[in-house]
């Protein structure tokens, strides 16, 4: 059985209207809601220009793994937030900005990344250090829906 934690992801980019389907289904099978102990997700709650912001509890390993791969597929931007489960694992951000890798951090049950001495001195300056938390802090964009 799998450790279960509370998570949430904010998704935005431009996706194809041809795509929603499938998008939605991902979503509707994690059993994601817009709203902590809210509805069940519905394509109604869509709010296009604003990005899609989706949480639940008992979260399997505090990933959505399939939606989160499905996104890095079609390049959609995503910021994922993972509560910790003790003993096993800290919380974390996840962060993929619609290129490259899904980038991790480390941060707290509030959301607020935190680094360590290891990081500090790995990152070796001020200013380093400040971009580390501007790339954590990603402002996922609103999602555009195209033809």
């Amino acid at each position: 059985m799998a450790d279960r934690v509370s998570a949430s992801i904010t998704i935005g980019g431009t996706l194809p209207r041809s795509l929603l389907p499938d998008f939605f289904a991902l979503i509707q099978e994690q059993g994601l809601s817009t709203e902590w102990d809210g509805e069940p997700f519905t394509p109604a709650m869509v709010r296009e220009g604003m990005s899609l912001e989706l949480m639940a509890h008992e979260v399997a390993w505090g990933r959505f793994e399939r939606l989160e791969s499905w996104c890095v597929e079609h390049d959609l931007p995503f910021a994922r937030w993972s509560g910790g489960y003790c003993g096993q694992w800290g919380a974390e951000r996840a962060v993929f900005t619609g290129a490259g890798e899904v980038q991790c951090y480390a941060a707290d049950e509030d959301d607020y990344l935190l680094i360590g001495r290891c990081t500090v001195e790995r990152l070796g300056s001020y200013a380093a250090i400040l971009g580390h938390f501007a790339a954590g802090d990603f402002a996922v964009p609103p999602l555009r829906l195209m033809p």
